[in-house]
C-alpha cells in the first residue's frame, strides 16, 4: 500500500508524519503547479469548485509517483465537499488510475466505518501507536500553525525583504525532522526561535487584515495566489481565520484540546446574521468578519473557489455586516482563469483604501 492525498497547504507535514509514525509508506504528490491546474481543469466537470480540480490533479501526478491508496477525508452537509472524493475516483477509474479509496467520515456520523478504515489503513496497528500517531500529526499541525502566525507578524514589519519567507522555511524543517511526539516540543521551541530571529521594525505602522472564507482556498497558496505573502509585502499584517489545527480539534477531537484555537466563537457570532448552517464555512465567514470588527481589524478579504455555494450565501449578508460594523470588505473569487495581475491591483487598491481610511480616521 503507497497512500497518497491531496495537498492543502502545509497539511501534508502533517499527514505524512501521522502516517509514516505508524509504518505506511507514503507518496507525496508533487506541489500543486500550473500542470496540476490544467490536469484537473481537463479532465474535471467544468463547474466543480477550483478544489476538487487542484485535488484531482494532485492524485493524477501522485499516481505517476506509483500511489495506488487514496486516503480523504469526507463531509456531510450542503457543501458540496462531501461528495468530491467519490466524484474524483470515478473519474480516475475512468482515466485508467487504480486507486484504492479510504474516505475517512467525520466521527459523529460514522463511528463504525471510520474506526475499521484507520484500522485497514494503519494494518492493524496497537490502538496505543495510533494514538500516537494522532497525537504527533495534531502538534506539527498545531506547530506549523504557530509559525505561520509568528510570520504574520514580521512579514510587514521585516527589515530585510524575504527575510520572513526564508526564516518560515528554515522552521518549517524543524517541525518536519521531528519523528516522534516526544520531540516536538524542542522542535517547537527551535522553530519559533527562528522566526522570532528575523530584525523588524516594531515601530512600522500596518494595516491589519483578517481573511475569512473558504478553508481550502485560505490554506493552499497555489489557490489564493499567495495572498498572505503579497499583503505582507505591502506592509499589511494579517489573520487567518481558520487553521488546521483548530479546524482538526473542533471536527476531529470534538474541542477535547480546551487550549486551542477554536471556531466556535466565530459560529456563535454568526447566528446574528445567519440563523442557520449554510454547509463548508459559511457561518464562521460571518462570524470571523464580526469578531475582526470588534477587534480593531482595519479591513476583511472574504477568499472563495467561483461556485462555493456556503460561501456565496456568506458574501451576499457581508455588505450588511460591513455597513452596521463600518468595516471594509471585499471578496476575492478563485478559479483557473484568476491572473496574478488582476488580484495585484485590486489587493493595492484595497491596502490603499484602508491606509486612507486610517489617515481620516487618527
Amino acid at each position: 500500500m503507497r497512500v497518497t492525498y491531496p495537498h492543502m497547504g502545509h497539511t501534508w507535514i502533517c499527514v505524512k508524519s501521522l502516517l509514516e509514525y505508524l509504518g505506511v509508506e507514503v507518496v507525496i504528490p508533487p506541489p500543486t503547479s500550473k500542470k496540476t491546474m490544467q490536469l484537473g481543469v481537463m479532465h474535471g466537470p467544468e463547474f466543480a469548485c477550483m478544489p476538487l480540480k487542484l485535488n484531482l490533479g494532485n492524485l493524477m501526478e501522485a499516481a505517476e509517483l506509483g500511489a495506488d491508496t487514496v486516503v480523504m477525508a469526507g463531509g456531510c452537509g450542503p457543501c458540496r465537499f462531501g461528495y468530491y472524493a467519490q466524484v474524483e475516483h470515478a473519474i480516475l477509474n475512468d482515466l485508467g488510475y487504480r486507486y484504492q479509496l479510504i474516505v475517512l467520515e467525520p466521527p459523529e456520523k460514522h463511528i463504525g466505518e471510520l474506526i475499521g478504515k484507520i484500522r485497514y489503513l494503519t494494518q492493524k496497528r496497537s490502538w496505543l501507536k495510533v494514538m500516537q500517531g494522532i497525537r504527533l500529526g495534531y502538534l506539527k499541525a498545531r506547530a506549523v500553525d504557530q509559525a505561520e502566525q509568528r510570520a504574520y507578524y514580521s512579514r510587514p514589519r521585516e527589515l530585510k525583504p524575504g527575510a520572513t519567507e526564508r526564516a518560515l522555511n528554515r522552521a518549517l524543517e524543524q517541525i518536519i525532522a521531528a519523528r516522534t511526539p516526544e520531540a516536538m516540543p524542542a522542535a517547537l521551541t527551535t522553530a519559533l526561535e527562528i522566526m522570532d530571529s528575523v530584525p523588524v521594525d516594531r515601530q512600522r505602522p500596518v494595516v491589519r487584515i483578517g481573511l475569512v472564507g473558504e478553508i481550502f482556498t485560505l490554506l493552499e497558496p497555489f489557490a489564493n495566489l499567495e495572498i498572505e505573502r503579497r499583503l505582507g509585502s505591502m506592509g499589511v499584517e494579517v489573520d487567518r481565520s481558520i487553521h488546521l489545527s483548530e479546524w482538526v480539534n473542533d471536527h476531529l477531537f470534538r474541542g477535547l484540546i480546551k487550549s486551542a484555537r477554536s471556531s466556535k466563537p466565530a459560529q456563535e457570532k454568526g447566528l446574528a446574521y445567519l440563523g442557520h448552517m449554510v454547509g463548508g464555512h459559511g457561518l464562521e465567514t460571518i462570524g470571523s468578519t464580526i469578531l475582526y470588527a470588534e477587534q480593531g481589524f482595519d479591513g476583511v478579504i472574504q477568499l472563495l473557489p467561483f461556485t462555493c455555494m456556503p460561501e456565496i450565501v456568506a458574501q451576499s449578508i457581508l455588505p450588511q455586516i460591513s455597513a452596521d460594523l463600518g468595516i471594509p470588505v471585499m471578496t476575492l473569487i478563485v478559479d483557473e482563469q484568476s491572473g496574478e495581475a488582476g488580484m495585484m491591483t485590486r489587493l493595492e487598491a484595497f491596502v490603499d483604501l484602508l491606509k486612507r481610511k486610517g489617515e481620516v480616521t487618527a
